[in-house]
């Protein structure tokens, strides 16, 4: 039988040590002050409320998060495994979208010119937070030049997988369900208009509202919160707003993860120290020369570099110390 916590997503790589004997839950909604939470009560029944935040807490809850809840009051957050992050326009510290996230799901609509400028920027942002990246194509219905469209995504971020839906025809449905089976939680991102909400509908039947799109294709926000809905494929799936913001946090992993195609042209360069901006003997450039590789894909990859470095440079002792306890609770995997 699933238990509450297992039917919100829980899965082994959430830690939830830390909350010993407190009731643990997750959060559904953040209203500022306060936030909806599900939680498992001591019996181990389900239960569920509106819980104010306690002034004691470090942490800003956000959906998706794993919280102890006393009162009806959320009285810490736990670890997080993963967190979907983007710049925040009024301060230095990153805004964090989702936590504990396992896939990601990329959506784009066919029926609008593909920017790959917002598809590399959402990748990189994708493999940022630890999670998995897909790409969701949406509106197939819509377009005759599906096959086109995914050979053109697959240029921009090779070895992400890609699924092709439509939620007016249900093409593709069941294969976004079979993504989030139990245990899992997913997380869509994309631009206003291109139609995650709609998808949400077509998986489970719900009524979000959808607003209409603009010539340009750009739609007005139909989701203004954040939440967390519970799947019959057994996972569950945080709806977030549309991207307005193009800046991404990232770090050097999800660099490389990203533009794996330059990583490895880059062991091909004379030095290992190669910046590929005119070094010689530089085999990226070389790749760009012969058409191997697109200018445009290289000249993304220095502007997020530039990103990362700059993320780094204003890294104070509080966001080191974060990164080092991280590292303690997940060792990177070596080698036999």
């Amino acid at each position: 039988m699933t238990s509450v916590l297992e039917s919100l997503g829980r899965s082994p790589h959430d830690d939830l040590s830390a909350a010993a004997d407190a009731l643990v839950g997750r959060v559904v909604i953040v209203h500022g002050a306060s936030a909806d939470v599900i939680w498992q009560s001591a019996n181990g029944a389900e239960d569920s409320g509106l819980c104010a935040l306690a002034k004691s807490l470090d942490v800003t809850p956000v959906a998706g998060d794993w919280v102890c809840v006393s009162e009806e009051r959320i009285t810490r957050v736990l670890a997080r495994r993963s967190v979907l992050r983007r710049p925040n326009p009024y301060g230095r510290e990153p805004q964090i979208m989702a936590a504990n996230v396992d896939l990601v799901m990329i959506v784009l609509a066919v029926n609008v010119d593909l920017n790959q400028r917002v598809l590399e920027r959402l990748s990189v942002m994708a493999s940022d937070s630890g999670a998995t990246p897909v790409v969701v194509v949406t509106k197939v219905d819509d377009s005759d030049d599906v096959e086109q469209f995914c050979t053109l995504v697959t240029q921009h971020v090779p070895g992400v997988a890609i699924v092709v839906t439509s939620s007016l025809t249900g093409e593709g449905v069941e294969g976004v369900r079979e993504l989030l089976p139990l245990g899992v939680t997913g997380v869509m991102l994309g631009a206003s208009g291109v139609g995650k909400t709609s998808l949400l509908n077509a998986l489970e039947g719900t009524t979000e509202m959808t607003r209409s799109v603009g010539r340009s294709g750009e739609g007005r926000h139909a989701t203004t919160t954040r939440k967390l809905y519970r799947l019959s494929s057994g996972g569950v799936l945080l709806d977030i707003p549309g991207i307005r913001l193009l800046e991404v946090v990232a770090d050097q992993r999800g660099l490389d993860q990203v533009f794996t195609d330059i990583e490895e042209l880059s062991l091909l360069c004379r030095f290992r120290n190669c910046h590929h901006a005119g070094d010689d003997g530089c085999a990226v450039e070389a790749a760009v020369a012969s058409g191997e590789l697109a200018a445009s894909r290289l000249e993304m990859w220095r502007e997020m570099q530039s990103v990362a470095h700059d993320v780094e440079n204003r890294r104070g002792p509080a966001d080191v110390s974060r990164a080092r306890r991280a590292m303690k609770r997940n060792p990177p995997e070596t080698s036999e």
